[in-house]
């Protein structure tokens, strides 16, 4: 499916997480939000931390939100949840959308971390090296971002972000599921 860029009634479905370490499960916030920044739709789901569900929680806000006039996913980062891995290529496939994963900072990987931390590694590197390599992109407010892009151009993600982003880094649908997802973790303490 093509991205519209130029469509009024533009629409991504934003999706964060929040976690805390101790806690077996994550909370994921999925924020649909139109070009003109008013929310259309939120759905919420959980993930395992250190676990290999992320990809499920995705597509469970796809689905519960149930959106065919959603143009792309905007996700934040590919590796949630201390190390849980989201297939990005699944979730494009299933989704049938255009996929574009953020991340903020510049890193060496993870592999590292990963053969550290997990015992019998193969499945979460497997993962992991499918994700591809990340492109920096500056954005209009001059910060820059690192995407992975399927189903969309770097170009293409780099205008639809920045029709998103008001200041900072951080597109609005995913500044504001981050903001949801941490807030529901809160009031569950």
């Amino acid at each position: 499916m093509p991205l519209h860029l130029s469509k009024p009634a533009l629409r991504v479905l934003g999706i964060a997480e929040s976690f805390v370490r101790p806690r077996p499960h994550s909370l994921l916030a999925g924020v649909v939000m139109r070009a003109d920044l008013r929310v259309d739709g939120l759905a919420f789901a959980r993930a395992t931390v250190g676990g290999d569900d992320a990809t499920r929680a995705v597509l469970k806000i796809c689905s519960r939100l149930g959106r065919s006039d959603v143009n792309a996913l905007l996700l934040s980062g590919a590796v949630i949840s201390w190390f849980n891995i989201i297939d990005l290529q699944e979730i494009f496939e299933m989704s049938e959308k255009p996929v574009i994963c953020l991340t903020y900072e510049g890193s060496a990987g993870l592999e590292e971390f990963i053969c550290e931390h997990f015992p019998e590694p193969d499945e979460k590197l497997r993962l992991y090296r499918r994700l591809g390599e990340r492109k920096a992109v500056r954005l209009a407010t001059g910060h820059q971002v690192f995407v992975r892009c399927l189903g969309a151009s770097e170009e293409e993600a780099r205008i639809l972000i920045n029709k998103f982003t008001l200041d900072g880094r951080l597109p609005e649908p995913v500044r504001l599921a981050r903001l949801a997802a941490r807030s529901v973790m809160s009031a569950e303490e």
